[in-house]
């Protein structure tokens, strides 16, 4: 490939914009569509930043051309001399490129001159982003500024340090006290605690029937984004109410949400909210304040142990599928409430801190539906987010693929920059063409996912909401960004109310039953009632045959038909204790009442897990005040 023949140009339409991630062939030219709400603008250019998404296929060297009618081109000029810029020598580097003076122009050209050279493919890849400032379209008869730069919520919007959220998780409470509390689910790797939030008008006791919904910040990397968004969820502001508004009353008292705590890097900000650790420095660390320009795509990924924690819950996938292929009897398969594999349980495993804690906190609340917000993306994925075969990716649905196609598109339908048909992809992959939800398998390959292990081990449905193109918005871009989202937040957090809710009680005594197993016909994914015998069951509208079983009860079955209204039908059962005389005649035979071996199994590994995290807590705690004491 000649130096120089390759060409991409993109339209220049705001402060900044990121080109297509897409590899480039010697006579590709692409140009990518205006975005909605505003006309092809003239820009005054400052500068431009490149960075490299594809392992080695970097760009060494470049140069760029203007326009302002796509058809007469201006090299960008050092002096006397044709500018070249340099660009990347490694994956994850951004390098930020200085015009030597300001250009106005409607386009921008970047001609790659120099490029890694994989073996013989010699391919040619790169990320850039164009800083400048958007000027007025003479063209325009109608006011430039007249797009949204602002919201109508009369917020702080910043980006929160650990002690500016704690600070601000508290105030809300101190205006709100009779419909938030804040508890924390236990420490992270460094010992700072993670904060929970959770909105009721009781909050802190179990309600019986009422559902149960949870927003989860990033449980990996720095998504900037979610931050604003967590705080307005807490009723954040710098005019909080006393009390909810009326609009937002019947959702509150109608079910109770908690907001999970991010699981990522804690060195400074703590869980409830976190800046990005300083393990590369200063450049690092201003990443959340400055924006992507000084972001690489890979920062905030690991935790401080250098785990990726999107990946970091227990694989139950694997085991459920080996069982599927080696069992022939399908009547002796499990397909809920999987529990945690030995080797998962122990001191030496490889799992984080924040994830035992949140697999602990996951037991002890019957979460109905959930959502992880994450950022660098416009999509909303569903689960499986793991393929059968270790495929790089395959459609791999569950059981509930119908529930989990309408919980994605709920919030895809009512998000604002998703809803766009005009608006232009991310990166190298149009979710468009999927009416921007699509199942995590079948994107990518994402074993020991949140979203999975929910499923497979507790009742709760989540969803992966990708919130925006960029990681790393500059703070005066979070109103625009929660204009976005904002609808979608709370159209999402309604859907708990869709499917069968219901009470599970012994015919004599009128006790709930828990433990008690749910099926719904044609549907191979069961749940089980919780302590007071209350459940919860999420569909789609439509009439279920179902049927409700207990360790001692005589099965039960019903029909029960979900409508279409907002809230869900109720369907309760009463079950009749297993005869006197078949238990006497079991135990005068010497053979013992059946035992719910799978659920027995599911506690015990639980148990092992929470001993084995006390004592590394232990240990940690230990090896810190000997550390305190030697200083």
């Amino acid at each position: 490939m000649e130096a120089g023949a390759l060409s991409t140009e993109t339209r220049i339409s705001g402060w900044r914009w990121t080109l297509s991630d897409r590899p480039a062939s010697p006579a590709s030219s692409c140009r990518a569509a205006a975005p909605s709400g505003g006309r092809c603008r003239r820009s005054r250019l400052r500068g431009i930043r490149q960075r490299v998404v594809v392992f080695w296929n970097v760009v060494h060297s470049y140069k760029v051309q203007f326009s302002n009618d796509s058809l007469v081109w201006t090299t960008s000029m050092n002096g006397s001399r044709e500018a070249v810029f340099e660009g990347n020598q490694d994956t994850e580097t951004p390098v930020l490129a200085l015009f030597h003076s300001s250009t106005v122009a409607r386009y921008i050209r970047i001609n790659p001159q120099t490029w890694y050279q994989n073996g013989t493919q010699g391919d040619v890849c790169l990320r850039a982003e164009v800083l400048g400032c958007a000027l007025p379209d003479p063209n325009n008869i109608y006011a430039w500024q007249t797009e949204p730069t602002d919201s109508r919520d009369q917020l702080d919007f910043r980006h929160h340090n650990y002690k500016e959220m704690r600070k601000l998780m508290r105030s809300v409470h101190e205006a709100c006290p009779d419909i938030t509390r804040i508890y924390s689910i236990g420490k992270s790797y460094t010992g700072l605690k993670l904060y929970v939030m959770e909105i009721s008008d009781n909050p802190g006791k179990h309600e019986l029937a009422v559902r149960l919904s949870t927003l989860s910040p990033p449980r990996r990397g720095t998504r900037v984004p979610v931050r604003r968004r967590d705080a307005w969820e807490r009723g954040a502001g710098p005019r909080a109410p006393a009390q909810p508004d009326a609009v937002h009353v019947p959702r509150i008292q109608a079910r109770r949400p908690a907001h999970r705590p991010p699981r990522h890097r804690d060195s400074h900000p703590p869980p409830a909210l976190h800046e990005p650790r300083r393990l590369r420095g200063r450049l690092q660390k201003g990443a959340g304040a400055q924006g992507s320009e000084l972001a690489g795509w890979a920062l905030g990924r690991y935790s401080h142990e250098g785990i990726d924690m999107n990946h970091n819950f227990a694989d139950l996938n694997s085991g459920m599928w080996t069982a599927v292929e080696l069992e022939t009897d399908r009547s002796k398969l499990i397909n809920h409430y999987f529990p945690i594999p030995e080797q998962y349980t122990s001191e030496q495993a490889f799992v984080a801190s924040e994830t035992r804690a949140v697999i602990d906190w996951m037991q002890n609340i019957p979460f109905v539906l959930g959502a992880n917000l994450h950022g660098g993306e416009l999509v909303v994925t569903y689960p499986y987010d793991m393929t059968r075969d270790w495929a790089p990716r395959e459609h791999t649905p569950t059981a509930d693929e119908s529930f989990f196609r309408w919980l994605a598109t709920a919030y895809a339908s009512t998000n604002q920059v998703m809803s766009n048909p005009d608006r232009r992809p991310c990166h190298n992959k149009d979710f468009l063409r999927y009416n921007n939800i699509i199942n995590g398998a079948d994107w990518h390959n994402v074993p020991g996912s949140m979203n999975d292990f929910s499923y497979l081990h507790t009742n709760c449905f989540e969803v992966t909401v990708e919130l925006s193109c960029d990681k790393f918005p500059h703070a005066s871009e979070l109103p625009v960004e929660w204009e976005n989202n904002r609808e979608s937040l709370l159209v999402y957090m309604e859907q708990v109310h869709r499917g069968l809710k219901g009470v599970i009680r012994d015919k004599e005594t009128e006790a709930g039953v828990a433990d008690a197993v749910i099926k719904v016909d044609d549907i191979d994914h069961h749940i089980r009632s919780v302590a007071d015998g209350d459940y919860w069951r999420l569909l789609n509208p439509g009439e279920y045959r179902v049927t409700v079983s207990a360790e001692g009860y005589v099965p039960s079955s019903r029909t029960c038909q979900v409508m279409y209204d907002h809230y869900p039908t109720i369907c309760d059962f009463r079950l009749a204790k297993v005869p006197e005389q078949r238990r006497t005649d079991a135990l005068g035979k010497g053979r013992r009442l059946s035992t719910d071996l799978q659920l027995k199994l599911r506690q015990l590994r639980l148990r092992k897990l929470r001993v084995t995290t006390k004592a590394i807590n232990q240990r940690r705690a230990a090896t810190a005040a000997r550390r305190a004491k030697r200083v």
